[in-house]
C-alpha cells in the first residue's frame, strides 16, 4: 500500500486499518523511510512557505521570517518531529504492562508513526499562518487514532485505552514543550546544501551528513532488535537498559553522545550575593531519562521589591543543538519593551526588558552549549547586565563534558 492510500485509510477507517497494520511485518527503518519521513516533511515545508514566503500580518502589514531563518527552522523542526515520534513510541512501549498490554517496540513504533498521520497532514494549514489553528484540530484527531490503535497494537484491554491515551497525551505535551523551547532557542542559520546540512555557528560550522542520519537509522533498528531480545529474556534490568540504549541512539542524531557537565560545577558558579542582593534560594537538578541527560542550577536573590533569578542550564544529551547558533538575530521595540538578540565573541546574547525598569531578562548561550540567564523584577536592565557580568562565564565555558 502506497503512502497516500495508507494515510487515507488510517484517517477515514482507522479501526480496520489498525488490524492490517498490526499484522504487517515492519522495521523502524522501513517505517521511517517508507512513510514517516515523507509525511513529516509536510508541516516543515508548508511552515517554511507560510512564514518565509507568504508571511503573516494584517492591516496592511506582513511579517516574514528571512528565508535562511525559515529554512533553518524547517530543518530543525523536521528532525525533532522524527525523533519525538520515536521517543513517544518508547514511552508507549514502556507503559504497556501498566495498562495490561504487551510490550513490543515495533508495534509501539507503528502506533506512534501512523497515529501521527492526522497531525502531520494537518501541517498543510501552515501554508497560511492565519489558518494554523486548524492544524491543532487535526492534531486532536491523532489522539483518537492513538485511542483506537492501542488495544490492537499494544494488546491492552479496551477499557484501559482512555487512561493509557491520556498518559501518552501528557508525554506528548512534555515533548512538545521541550522541542518547542529548542526550536525557539536553537535555530540553524544556513540551509541544506547537497547531501547534508551545513550550519554556520559562532564557533564554526556544524555538519549534519545524510549518511550519518542513515547510519543512525540502522542503529535504531539494531537497538529495537536488542530491546525485543531483552524482553524475551524476561530480565527487567536488561529490558530497561536496552530501552535506554534505544532512546540514546535516537537522541544521538542530535548530539546526544556529547555527555553532560558536572551539575555541582553549575551550582558553584552561583554566588551567595548577586548585584548586592542576598541569595534566598538555591536549587540543583540533574536528570537523565530516555537517553537525555540535563543539568540545571538555579538561585533566587532578593531584598524588598528587587528580585533576581539566575539560572544555568546544560542540555546535556541535546547539547549538540546549542551549536546551531541560538536565537535569530534582530531587534524590536513595542509598548515600552525592547527585545534584541546579537552575537559577540562566539556567544549568542539576548535581552528583553521594559523601559520603566520593572522587568529585565538577559540570556547568554555559551560556546559549549550552556545557557545562562538572569531575570530581574524591580531591577532595570543595567542591573541585570551587571549581575550577568558577576557570573564567571569564561569558567563555565571552559567546563568539560563528562563522557556518557
Amino acid at each position: 500500500m502506497n503512502i497516500a492510500d495508507r494515510a487515507k485509510a488510517i484517517l477515514l477507517n482507522p479501526r480496520p486499518t489498525w488490524g492490517l497494520i498490526e499484522a504487517e511485518p515492519a522495521t523502524p527503518a522501513g517505517l521511517y523511510k517508507g512513510y514517516l519521513m515523507w509525511l513529516a516533511a509536510i508541516p516543515a515545508v508548508c511552515g517554511f512557505i507560510g512564514m518565509s514566503l507568504i508571511g503573516v500580518g494584517g492591516f496592511g502589514f506582513t511579517v516574514r521570517l528571512s528565508p535562511l531563518a525559515g529554512l533553518g527552522n524547517a530543518v530543525l523542526s523536521y528532525v525533532l518531529s522524527l525523533v519525538g515520534i520515536y521517543v513517544l513510541s518508547l514511552i508507549a512501549n514502556a507503559l504497556a504492562p501498566r495498562f495490561g498490554g504487551v510490550q513490543s517496540p515495533i508495534q509501539a513504533l507503528k502506533l506512534t508513526v501512523y497515529a501521527s498521520t492526522a497531525a502531520l497532514v494537518g501541517g498543510v494549514f501552515s501554508l497560511l499562518p492565519m489558518l494554523s489553528m486548524l492544524g491543532l484540530l487535526a492534531a486532536l484527531y491523532s489522539i483518537y487514532l492513538i485511542y483506537t490503535g492501542l488495544p490492537v497494537l499494544m494488546k491492552n484491554p479496551p477499557e484501559k485505552s482512555a487512561v493509557y491515551t491520556l498518559v501518552l497525551i501528557v508525554a506528548s505535551i512534555v515533548l512538545g514543550v521541550v522541542f518547542g523551547a529548542l526550536l525557539a532557542l536553537f535555530r540553524p542559520h544556513h540551509p541544506m546544501m547537497g547531501g547534508g546540512v551545513s550550519i554556520t555557528t559562532p564557533q564554526g560550522k556544524v555538519a549534519i551528513d545524510s549518511a550519518a542520519l542513515a547510519a543512525a537509522g540502522k542503529k535504531m533498528e539494531e537497538a529495537t532488535r536488542q530491546m525485543e531480545q531483552a524482553q524475551k529474556s524476561g530480565n527487567p534490568a536488561s529490558a530497561a537498559a536496552a530501552a535506554g540504549q534505544a532512546a540514546a541512539v535516537a537522541m544521538g542524531a542530535l548530539g546526544g553522545a556529547q555527555g553532560s557537565v558536572d551539575v555541582q560545577a553549575l551550582k558553584a558558579a552561583l554566588p551567595d550575593q548577586l548585584a548586592g542582593l542576598p541569595r534566598t534560594a538555591l536549587e540543583v537538578q540533574n536528570n537523565q531519562a530516555m537517553g537525555v541527560s540535563m543539568g540545571q542550577a538555579q538561585a533566587e536573590y532578593g531584598r524588598g521589591d528587587k528580585h533576581l533569578r539566575a539560572e544555568i542550564i546544560d542540555m546535556g544529551g541535546l547539547s549538540g543543538l546549542a551549536q546551531m547558533a541560538g536565537l535569530v538575530q534582530g531587534e524590536k521595540e513595542s509598548d515600552g519593551r525592547i527585545e534584541k538578540t546579537w552575537q559577540a565573541g562566539g556567544r549568542t546574547l539576548h535581552e528583553d526588558y521594559r523601559k520603566d525598569g520593572s522587568e529585565a531578562d538577559a540570556k547568554t548561550i555559551l560556546k559549549n552549549g550552556l545557557v545562562v540567564s538572569v531575570e530581574g523584577r524591580g531591577v532595570p536592565i543595567d542591573g541585570v547586565r551587571g549581575a550577568m557580568g558577576q557570573l564567571d562565564l569564561a569558567a563555565l565555558e571552559g567546563l568539560q563534558r563528562q563522557k556518557p
